[in-house]
Parts: C-alpha cells; sequence; structure tokens
C-alpha cells in the first residue's frame, strides 16, 4: 500500500523543465509579441477595463467566475517581486507548457495550460523575451476563491494525467491549415471556451469547438465549427479583423477582447484560422 502510495504521489507530482534542458536558442521580443496577441494576454492578466497603452501593464486582477470557484489572474508583469521578474526562463516554460509555477505548485487549469502545451517552446521563450520588455507593476496577487476540495492542488496532478498532452486535437491540412490549427489549438486556446467540458472540467475533445456554456454562467458560446458556422473563410477572416459579421451585426461580449488582440496579427494569421475552421469535419464526417 505504501508503495502504490508513493507511486502515485510521484507520478501526480508537478513537473518541471530543467534550465540545462532547454536547447540552445537566442529569443525574439518581436515573434514574442505575435504569440502575445495570438495568445490574448492582455484580456485577462491586464487590470479590469484597461486600454491602450495601458492594457501592457500585466497587474492582473481580473476575476474569473466559474462551476469550480473564482480564480484571480496574477501580476504577470516583470516586477521582480509581484510579477514574473525574478523567474528564469525555464521557470516560465514550465509554467506555460506544464502548468508548474517556480515553486513546485501546480497551476489551476483556468490558467490554459493544457491548450499552451501545444506550442512550439520556442515561441514560449520569445514570448517570455517579449514580456520582459513591458512595464512592472507593483500590484500584488489576490488569493483564489475556493472551496473544497478544489483547493487543494495536488489533486490537479491526477487531472493533468487524463488531460495535458502536447498532442494536436485535428490533423489534415495543407500549410495554411496547420498553421490555423497551432494558432487555434495553442496560443489561441480557442477550444477553452468553444468546447465543451465533462464533469472534471476537461475538454470533451469529441465536441471539439461545437460550442459550450459560457464559463461565468451566462449565455453560451457559439459552435464555430461548419456545421453550425457557414459563414466563407473570407467572412470569418474579416471578422476577426473588424469584428463584423457577414449579416452587419457586431462581436459582443468577450468576443470584443478576442478580435481587439486577433486584430494586431498579421493578415495571414487571420487567414489561417479561417481556413483551419473551415477544413473541420462535421459531426459524423471524417
Amino acid at each position: 500500500m505504501l508503495v502504490a502510495g508513493a507511486g502515485a504521489g510521484y507520478v501526480t507530482a508537478p513537473k518541471r523543465i530543467a534550465p540545462e534542458a532547454l536547447p540552445e536558442y537566442t529569443a525574439d521580443p518581436g515573434r514574442g509579441a505575435r504569440i502575445f496577441n495570438a495568445g490574448g494576454c492582455a484580456s485577462c492578466h491586464a487590470a479590469p477595463g484597461a486600454r491602450g497603452e495601458a492594457r501592457l501593464v500585466l497587474s492582473g486582477g481580473l476575476r474569473l467566475k466559474t462551476p469550480f470557484g473564482t480564480f484571480v489572474a496574477p501580476n504577470i508583469s516583470p516586477d521582480p517581486d509581484h510579477g514574473i521578474g525574478a523567474w528564469s526562463e525555464a521557470d516560465f516554460v514550465s509554467a506555460v507548457m506544464l502548468g508548474t509555477a517556480p515553486d513546485g505548485r501546480h497551476y489551476y487549469p483556468a490558467f490554459p495550460y493544457t491548450s499552451y502545451a501545444r506550442m512550439r517552446q520556442e515561441d514560449v521563450r520569445d514570448l517570455f523575451a517579449y514580456l520582459k520588455t513591458l512595464p512592472p507593476s507593483e500590484r500584488a496577487d489576490e488569493p483564489h476563491e475556493l472551496g473544497f476540495p478544489f483547493n487543494i492542488r495536488r489533486g490537479l496532478g491526477l487531472w493533468k494525467l487524463l488531460y495535458l498532452s502536447p498532442e494536436p486535437v485535428t490533423s489534415g491540412g495543407d500549410e495554411t491549415v496547420a498553421r490555423g490549427r497551432y494558432l487555434v489549438e495553442g496560443p489561441g486556446h480557442c477550444g477553452e471556451c468553444h468546447t465543451p467540458r465533462d464533469p472534471f472540467g476537461g475538454l470533451d475533445l469529441d465536441r471539439w469547438l461545437r460550442g459550450a456554456p459560457s464559463p461565468d454562467g451566462e449565455g453560451k458560446v457559439p459552435d464555430i465549427t461548419p456545421a453550425r458556422l457557414d459563414w466563407s473563410a473570407a467572412d470569418i477572416a474579416y471578422y476577426l479583423e473588424t469584428g463584423f459579421t457577414p449579416d452587419f451585426d457586431s462581436a459582443g461580449g468577450a468576443m470584443v477582447e478576442v478580435i481587439e488582440n486577433i486584430s494586431r496579427l498579421p493578415a495571414e494569421d487571420r487567414q489561417a484560422i479561417a481556413a483551419y475552421l473551415k477544413s473541420l469535419a462535421a459531426p459524423g464526417g471524417s
């Protein structure tokens, strides 16, 4: 029994990337800025209501209400005491791709590392280089508001065994579709809102992007597969740039923030996202 318990403790322990395991690489903050926009980092980590240049002060504070409790986005500015200024590159890669804090704790998956696990390590390192160029903030983090048993982090090790994987959700397609897949399934973490979840809070990948209840409990996040979204690829790309739909409506809710970020990407990235969404099989298809 003791051996079994020790084995369970080992496999569910937080995993980290050792600094010496990182390949030789010179990170590029310019490329990191592109990943920053693709990932919508400012939407969660800027102060609530921040606009313009203030969105680059990643002081945190946004409250994310979920069925499991309320999570409060942390300060990820380069402040060494209250942000991530004292982190190493390996700390950051471990956090983003493995969901492990520098002090060895599991992060809660309100931080969408199950999507970020599909990112290229070089892109994560570029993102870290970019974040270090942004203004520091001395705002102290607030604790999450979680009841039992969700306030016990060690159980997240088992959750990660079930749901944390670097494997893509879909396959196939040309180079443009592959780029769109990377953006949607990885840094863009679109599935975190557009895909239903199972009772344990993991994404139901068999219903990938087929719509889900809104995380805050109000309304529904739409199905964006071809089964329900009959827009052309050009319509989708235009919407991601401007927020305007083919029938002259405009984006609302959380999509306003998403479009503010995605509109900053090169046009070819928005076209790739559109091509990927159009490539998805309808339910029952191959």
